[in-house]
Parts: C-alpha cells; structure tokens; sequence
C-alpha cells in the first residue's frame, strides 16, 4: 500500500489545526470501512478536518494528503485487507510515541465503528472481544521512560494484534469481498 508516510500526514494536520493525529485519523478510516460504511470519504474527511477552514491553504494541502491516504486504503481494502496496517509513527520513534499512537488509532477505530452505526450485535463473539480489547489499547498510556527490547517486543505484538482484531471485525461483517469504500 502506498501509504502516505506518517510523520508529513501528522505535521500537516498539525499545521492545518486538525482535532485528529494522523493514527487517529487512520483509525477512524478503517473504524467506517470496518464497518462497512457507505460512505462517500466526505464523512470520514469533515471528522478528520473538523472545524478547519477549507479555504485555508494549510488545510488544502492536508486534505489533499488525506485523499491519498484514503485513495490507498480503499485500494489495499478491495485486494484481499493484508497491506492495510495501523499507520503509525517509525520503529525508531521513542517507544512513548509509538503507543501513544496506537492508543489513538485504536480510539479513531472505535469512533468510526461508533460513527458508522455498526453494533455489537452484527459481531461473532471472537470479534466482539477483540473489540473490547481494542477499547483497552485505546486507554493505554505509555510512562514515556526508556524502552527495553522486552518492551519494544510487547509493543509490536500489540501493533499486530490490532491489525488482526480490525481484520476479523472486517471480515466478519463481510467487506472482504466490498468494502465499500
């Protein structure tokens, strides 16, 4: 997936007065798409600039950048779901920041969900714990201290098990075959 890199996304929503991060932003995208949302991006768009002048330059460009972003999801979303991953900051970002992000990627997932009008009960049970596990890395806070190989490790396995638990809601709501994007 050509993904735009996480850091120019994050500067610009910064720049641009965005409420949302970029892994939030990321993970309300595949919140609505998990969800099945039919749903033009202008949803997904008005909530990720929310409050952002459109006129604005700044804005422009960052709108610009989320397009691609949503242009390369949607895309990896109609193949068979594998290239989509939480987009989140390098692995040589301090460890802080690396959760921090997942945190909010798992926060920007459960609103689309939430958005989207998708309920639990559309859900096997796998998925609906794998929901409310999600809901538990969204209100995950980091000590910002020095990471350990132990603790970069537990990180990575967190990463991976968020990219599992939004492809098993994915597939189990049935958009592998129509995202719908």
């Amino acid at each position: 997936m050509d993904t735009p890199d996480y850091e120019q996304l994050e500067h610009q929503l910064q720049a641009a007065g965005a409420p949302l991060s970029a892994a939030e932003a990321h993970g309300l995208l595949c919140g609505l798409a998990g969800a099945g949302a039919a749903l033009l991006p202008q949803l997904w768009l008005d909530e990720a600039l929310a409050d952002c002048d459109p006129e604005h330059l700044l804005v422009a460009e960052c709108r610009a950048r989320l397009e691609s972003l949503y242009r390369a999801t949607a895309a990896a979303l109609d193949g068979p779901g594998l290239e989509v991953r939480p987009l989140l900051p390098a692995d040589d970002r301090p460890l802080a920041e690396r959760s921090g992000a997942l945190a909010a990627w798992c926060q920007g997932f459960l609103y689309g969900l939430g958005l989207s009008g998708m309920g639990e009960a559309h859900l096997s049970p796998e998925s609906r714990e794998a929901l409310h596990d999600l809901g538990q890395l969204a209100a995950m806070a980091s000590d910002g201290q020095e990471s350990d190989e132990r603790e970069v490790a537990a990180l990575e396995e967190l990463i991976e098990f968020a990219w599992v638990a939004f492809m098993l809601i994915f597939h189990d709501l049935g958009q592998e075959s129509n995202p719908r994007l």
